[in-house]
Parts: C-alpha cells; sequence; structure tokens
C-alpha cells in the first residue's frame, strides 16, 4: 500500500478488530491473572492482619517502582520482532532475541542492588514505625524473583510480537496455583512452619516468578512454530551495538511507564504517611482499580504487535487502522469498567476486609477510580500504539509532563496540602491521566500519518545483529 492511501475503510477497521481482539484476548486473560496475583497477596496479607496489608501496600509500591524500568525496556523487543517478521526478515529474530536476554540480565542486576537497600530508606520516608517492619521483609523476599521476572517478560514478549499470545495467559494463570497454596503456608505458618507475614508473601512471589519463567523457557524451546528461530541452541556473547539499538527504543518506554507507574506508587508512599486505614483503604482500591487496567494493557501489547506489523510491510493505511480498532474496542472494555466499579463498590471492597473503617474508605475511592477508566485506557492505548512505530521518546516527555507536571501536583496540593487525603490524591490521579490521555492520542495521530511514516521507514530498520560479531556461524 502506497503513502498516499491513507483511508481507514469500515470493513478493513472491522476485520482488524477481529483480529486484535482474537490476538488481545489470552493477553487481557494473561495480565488479569497477573492483576489477581496482587488480588490473592493483598487478600492473604489483609485476612492476616491491617498491619500486614499496609506493609504489603508499602512493599508493593516500593517493588514495581524500580521494575517498571526493566518491564518497559523489554517492551521494545516486541515491536522491533514484529517489525522483523512483517519485512520479512525472519531469520534474524533468534540473534535478537539472545541480545534481549543479557539486557533482561543486566538490568537484574541493578534492581536486585535496589531492592536490597531501599528497606533501609523506609524511616526516611515518613513510612509510619509499624509498618516498615513487614515490608523490609516483604521487599527481601520478593527480590530473588528479580532475573526471573525479567527473563520472563522478555520470552513473554518475543512470544507475543510473533502473535503467539497462549502461553502469557496459561503461565500467568498458572502462578496462581503456585502462590495461592504457598503464600497461604508461608504468611499464616501452616504445617508447622513460622507464621512469616508479610515476608511470606515476598518468599512466595518469588518462588512463583521462577516458576513461570522455568515453564516459559520450556515452551519456547519446544514450540515447533519457534524451531526455526533456534532461540536456545547457540550461545552468543553480549553484542553492545545491538544492545544499545534495544536500549534506544526500550529506556525511553521505560521511563515513560515509571513516569505513570510511579504516579501511582508515590501516592501510595505519600498516603502511607496517614497512617495504617488510609494506607490499606488505598491499596484495595488500587488494587481492584489495577485488576480493571489488566484489560486495556492487554489490549495495548495486542496493538502494538498489529501497528508494528503493519509498519513493516510499508502498509501506512494499515498503522492507521490497527490504532484506531485499539481504541474502538479500549472505549467498550473501559465503559464496562467504570460501571462495574460504581455499582459494585461495597461488594468488590468486602472480599479484601472486614474492617468497616477500611472498607468505607476504599469503596468511596472507588468512585474516582471509576471517573479515571477512559483517560486510563486512552493512554495506555495510544502509549501501545506509538510503541509499534517506535516513537518513544517525545512521548516519554509527554507523560512526564502530565503525570508529574499536572498529576502529582495537584494531588499532593489537594490530599496533603488542603488535606483532602487520599481523596484528594485520587482527584490527582485523575488530572495526570486525562492529560497524558489527551497528550498521548494526539501524538499517535501525528506519528501515523502516512507521510511521516513514509520519512522514517526510509531513515530506519529494525535492529540487525552481525552474526559474526556476536559468535553465530
Amino acid at each position: 500500500m502506497s503513502a498516499s492511501s491513507p483511508s481507514v475503510s469500515r470493513p478493513g477497521l472491522l476485520r482488524e478488530i477481529r483480529t486484535t481482539l482474537v490476538l488481545a484476548a489470552p493477553l487481557v486473560a494473561g495480565h488479569v491473572s497477573t492483576g489477581l496475583i496482587g488480588f490473592v497477596d493483598n487478600t492473604l496479607a489483609g485476612h492476616h492482619s491491617t498491619t500486614t496489608l499496609a506493609s504489603v501496600t508499602i512493599g508493593t509500591a516500593l517493588w514495581w517502582l524500580p521494575m517498571m524500568v526493566p518491564i518497559g525496556t523489554l517492551l521494545s523487543v516486541p515491536p522491533s520482532v514484529s517489525q522483523l517478521e512483517g519485512a520479512g526478515r525472519r531469520g534474524e529474530i533468534g540473534a535478537l532475541f539472545r541480545q534481549a536476554l543479557w539486557m533482561a540480565l543486566l538490568l537484574s542486576v541493578f534492581l536486585f542492588a535496589f531492592l536490597t537497600f531501599i528497606p533501609f530508606a523506609l524511616p526516611a520516608m515518613g513510612i509510619a514505625p509499624e509498618i516498615i517492619p513487614g515490608a523490609r521483609e516483604f521487599l527481601h523476599g520478593i527480590r530473588w524473583g528479580v532475573p526471573a521476572l525479567t527473563l520472563f517478560f522478555c520470552m513473554r514478549y518475543l512470544s507475543e510480537g510473533l502473535h503467539w499470545t497462549l502461553p502469557t495467559m496459561l503461565l500467568s494463570a498458572g502462578g496462581l496455583l503456585v502462590l495461592l497454596p504457598l503464600g497461604y503456608v508461608l504468611t499464616f505458618g501452616k504445617f508447622g512452619l513460622p507464621e512469616l507475614g508479610a515476608g511470606g508473601l515476598g518468599i512466595a512471589s518469588a518462588a512463583m516468578l521462577w516458576v513461570q519463567a522455568i515453564g516459559f523457557f520450556f515452551v519456547l524451546r519446544n514450540a515447533k512454530r519457534f524451531a526455526d528461530l533456534h532461540l536456545f541452541e547457540r550461545f552468543d556473547k553480549p553484542h553492545w551495538p545491538t544492545i544499545r539499538g534495544l536500549l534506544a527504543t526500550g529506556l525511553p518506554i521505560g521511563v515513560t511507564v515509571l513516569m505513570e507507574g510511579s504516579l501511582f506508587i508515590v501516592t501510595a508512599l505519600l498516603i502511607g504517611r496517614l497512617g495504617q486505614v488510609p494506607a490499606s483503604a488505598h491499596q484495595i482500591a488500587i488494587n481492584l482499580s489495577a485488576l480493571c487496567f489488566m484489560v486495556p494493557m492487554g489490549l495495548a501489547e495486542a496493538t502494538t504487535v498489529r501497528v508494528g506489523h503493519a509498519l513493516g510491510r510499508r502498509d501506512y493505511a494499515g498503522v492507521r487502522r490497527a490504532g484506531f480498532a485499539g481504541y474502538a474496542i479500549v472505549l467498550c472494555t473501559q465503559l464496562f469498567s467504570g460501571i462495574l466499579l460504581l455499582s459494585a463498590n461495597d461488594l468488590l471492597v468486602g472480599f479484601y476486609t472486614t474492617d468497616m473503617a477500611v472498607a468505607s474508605m476504599a469503596a468511596s475511592l472507588l468512585l474516582y477510580s471509576a471517573m479515571f477508566q477512559f483517560p486510563d485506557g486512552i493512554q495506555v492505548l495510544s502509549a501501545g500504539a506509538l510503541r509499534g512505530l517506535k516513537d518513544t521518546r517525545v512521548p516519554m516527555i509527554l507523560a512526564a509532563l502530565a503525570y508529574w507536571g499536572v498529576g502529582m501536583p495537584i494531588g499532593a496540593g489537594l490530599g496533603l496540602g488542603l488535606g483532602w487525603g487520599p481523596k484528594g490524591m485520587w482527584i490527582g490521579l485523575i488530572a495526570g491521566l486525562t492529560v497524558a490521555a489527551v497528550l498521548l492520542c494526539w501524538r499517535f495521530l501525528r506519528s501515523s500519518q502516512p507521510e511521516r511514516l513514509a520519512e522514517r521507514m526510509a531513515r530506519e530498520r529494525p535492529h540487525e545483529v552481525d552474526p559474526h560479531e556476536t559468535g553465530c556461524t
């Protein structure tokens, strides 16, 4: 298709919607399973004690804050792989993947060190003293799963970039079968084991991550559809030009993900200064919001692959068609999520806690969560579409502006400055997500113009690996 054919026909759009739904369904199921891991952690912690739940709230925040950088950086893998596939250069994927594995391991080293030392900074953060011991134990337990998590996401993103999303769903769901019984035993001290509380949940989570990573390795190694890629049949030394190329695309993605995620995490840490009840209520509301977010997140990843594949084959109208299909679907999913949070907030909170003070505050916060479902869906879908174009640097700046130039000042000003508490902080979340949705959607509409895509493809090619430099023959 030529660069002068920008139209998106209705039949073509409907076909693209169906294709995106088929690709996204296992991703959404996998993300929901991942979200349910947080649900299991918080439910077990909440039934152990309010202090344990508050400790897991802070521990989880400090776990995900650094993990967003490697997870976001590894998001350079799906568009790189899908563009190679779309351009008919499938033979280069295996070497690229092995370099991505090196990048994943390198990132895990820095993250392990961070999680080792950050607990000692908790008193300086102003976290309530009764929360600190459990948060420290949770972090020191879960940090052993860092290498497994980065390797898992690297393998997962390769598979998704090649349109095979079923393993993500199965292995994410399978993680629950490990976490639920093991977390229960270690948290409450069953079968003669010591009662470890929040620390037990950290250890159980790390064990689950290793089971998932090892499982994905065997899936990829034995998958016939990937046999021609020879993913694990040779050893490649680090090829720094390739790794730098992946980092050039991925680090801005990682920073963008961090900008959004850190808005939520810093909000949790600030609310943690207010005591156990606000911290626990916020954790319940944010965990339910995160479960809802898993749906547009899966759709965004599917859109990344569809946009990247269309761009690789120079189907510029197909690029826009893939983006518009994602927007159409996400508007429907977010409408459903908003209605659910508005109408069933009390029922949903009841799964987490029997503490009436915590439950009442959490139910009220879910009303604010319902308000940001549309902007949250639009911003993550737009970011996914832009990743498919490998347009990552400007979106990083836009995200920083939205979340930290608008969202955090408003939230901190209302929540702490004016004394509105958690509700003021959540208004800041709504403001930041709304600005991000507008800016990132505008950026995709601009970047996906056919003439701009033609210019980009004339300048760039997906990352190439010289087999002689990597030691392959």
